[in-house]
């Protein structure tokens, strides 16, 4: 008998019973006003129904907090970055500084070994 409201799995109390629809999102409800009180049945519902939107608002605020989360964290990644792009292009114009003093250090090693020995060769001819 318990077959005839839908699927024994799915029957909630006595005279009350709910089915699946046809892969949809939808679920049928077939009450028996013989065997329940209606007024208790629509009261539970109408808690469940309070539930479920109290659960949707939640997720719902969370959502929106974490969304709020996500665009900061853009924003400091976006900034971040900006940084290390203008340390970047710092380090690589010092680099380029030092490389052009290194050379000119090596220049100026050159002519002071260049004059020690020209130097060198003058006093030690006398």
């Amino acid at each position: 008998m318990a077959n005839i409201y839908g699927s024994g799995r799915l029957r909630s109390r006595e005279g009350l019973s709910t089915r699946s629809g046809a892969g949809s999102d939808e679920i049928q409800l077939q009450i028996d006003p013989i065997h329940g009180d209606l007024d208790e049945e629509i009261t539970g519902l109408h808690r469940k129904i309070k539930q479920l939107k109290n659960v949707a608002q939640e997720i719902e605020s969370e959502s929106k907090f974490q969304n709020d989360f996500i665009s900061q964290l853009q924003m400091t990644m976006i900034k971040a970055q900006a940084g290390v792009k203008n340390n970047m292009r710092r380090l690589n114009k010092n680099i380029i500084q030092q490389g052009s003093n290194h050379v000119f250090h090596v220049i100026l090693f050159a002519l002071f070994c260049f004059f020690v020995v020209y130097f060198w060769s003058k006093f030690s001819r006398r």
